[in-house]
């Protein structure tokens, strides 16, 4: 009875850590996180699909998402740098964050004013702007939000995981619920470029965040900015001469080495390149499907209200649900576990697309292939921010965190860029399109392509220094 009531005890106060007042905070940053990628994955692919574009040049455009993969080069900057007057007047993580929105904002009147046809290079430059923007938030919203919670609170570092992907699926699949139903509605009242009239609707969301991200407390980053200097003036001791060139040389170089040098001797280079190995490989499977998921609906003819519905209106359901789960399952197994559980169902899951690829239009097998496939995403994704965000220093938040998860990115995007060659010379060689053979090919790739990273993790899983509980 004794045993009975301390696991209930256990139980509700694991449950009561998602309910802190910080939570909501976490959500916020992951909504803010989660919009751009409605921009960059969903409404873009779409818009020049529509516009005739192939889906060899769809996928190639997505290229500019490696944008995500590369953040960590400028991370250390971030982790630095104060914006002027702005940051004494809402504090340094906020003033990069509405910079950056205001930037998206920007952007999205730009392509409010032009068409793929006319000026696709504008198109694509104004959407590798918004990446750019996306990827410098991330940096941003990561770091604050990990600096939310203690560093030694790792049942609440999980948590706050299982929140923030909360908030990025809700900005994700909420925002895009919004987008595909404007641009429905705008295409069936006849308006002639409702996509660009979608584009400028949706300026409203990025108002609407700036005005919520006011409510934040201010930040505390004495702490941070105090163990910065130490570094620095540890280089500057090396220099043997203190001047205005030597101290700026200092502070480039603690900018630029600190955070590489803080990982590696915290972890040790053998471990440390594992885990860089195992980030870069864990996400590509996943990815390779996501980029042509919105692509293979529409060429099995679901429309747009379809997509929105079971792609983002149920699937944004069970989302939420699943990803508390993968994060209670996080807090009560441990880490390890559950990314190996994840990554095996994450990858099973694709094998259902490859049955309505085979059987044809289903919106039965539609909704419970993307249902599945949405439980999955869920819950690898939570455990696998968990999992970054354990390792991160507080030093070098931004960086470190920007670091790792810019590896899973790079690797995803760099090889989920030839996700629509793959499909196009599938089609070729395929002769018997109407069976959609070679979607249900493409699909069963993706499956293959997540095995290696878990046969990589379970290598690693006992030099990671995670404990299982």
């Amino acid at each position: 009875m004794i045993e009975i009531d301390i696991k209930k005890q256990s139980l509700l106060k694991t449950l009561s850590l998602y309910f802190e007042k910080r939570m909501s905070r976490v959500l916020l940053l992951g909504i803010i996180q989660g919009f751009p990628f409605v921009l960059i994955y969903t409404a873009l692919g779409l818009w020049l699909r529509e516009n005739e574009f192939s889906r060899t040049q769809v996928g190639f455009i997505s290229l500019i998402g490696i944008t995500y993969g590369f953040n960590w080069l400028w991370a250390p900057l971030v982790d630095r740098i104060r914006i002027p007057w702005l940051t004494d007047k809402i504090g340094h993580r906020r003033s990069w964050i509405v910079i950056m929105q205001l930037i998206i904002l920007i952007s999205l009147v730009l392509w409010g004013l032009n068409s793929p046809k006319e000026n696709i290079w504008i198109v694509g430059l104004v959407g590798l702007i918004i990446a750019i923007a996306s990827a410098t938030q991330d940096i941003v919203t990561d770091a604050l939000r990990i600096e939310q919670v203690g560093k030694t609170e790792q049942a609440s570092m999980s948590a706050g995981a299982g929140v923030m992907v909360i908030g990025w699926f809700t900005g994700y699949k909420v925002g895009g619920i919004i987008t595909l139903f404007v641009a429905d509605y705008l295409e069936k009242i006849d308006v002639q470029n409702f996509w660009q009239v979608t584009f400028l609707f949706l300026t409203i969301i990025i108002v609407a965040c700036n005005i919520a991200l006011m409510f934040f407390p201010a930040e505390n980053s004495i702490e941070r900015q105090n163990e910065q200097k130490k570094s620095d003036q540890l280089i500057l001791n090396k220099l043997g001469s203190s001047n205005s060139i030597s101290n700026i040389l200092a502070w480039i170089i603690g900018t630029i080495t600190g955070p590489f040098v803080s990982f590696f001797k915290s972890k040790g280079f053998k471990v440390g390149i594992y885990i860089i190995t195992f980030l870069f490989l864990f996400k590509i499977g996943e990815a390779f499907l996501g980029k042509m998921s919105v692509i293979f609906y529409d060429d099995m003819g679901f429309s747009k209200r379809d997509i929105a519905i079971y792609s983002k209106g149920y699937g944004y359901l069970i989302t939420i649900i699943f990803t508390m789960v993968g994060s209670f399952f996080a807090i009560r197994s441990g880490l390890v576990k559950a990314i190996i559980i994840a990554g095996i169902l994450m990858a099973s899951t694709n094998l259902l697309f490859s049955a309505l690829a085979l059987y044809g239009k289903s919106e039965l097998l539609f909704a419970t292939a993307v249902i599945l496939d949405e439980i999955t995403s869920a819950v690898s994704t939570v455990v696998f921010v968990a999992f970054i965000s354990i390792l991160v220093d507080r030093t070098y938040t931004a960086t470190h965190y920007a670091l790792m998860a810019s590896l899973a990115t790079f690797g995803k995007n760099v090889f989920s860029a030839f996700s629509g060659f793959v499909v196009d010379k599938l089609e070729f060689l395929n002769s018997n399109e109407s069976l959609h053979n070679d979607w249900a090919v493409f699909f069963v790739i993706t499956f293959l392509m997540v095995i290696p990273s878990l046969i990589f993790l379970w290598v690693i899983k006992d030099k990671l220094g995670i404990s299982e509980r």
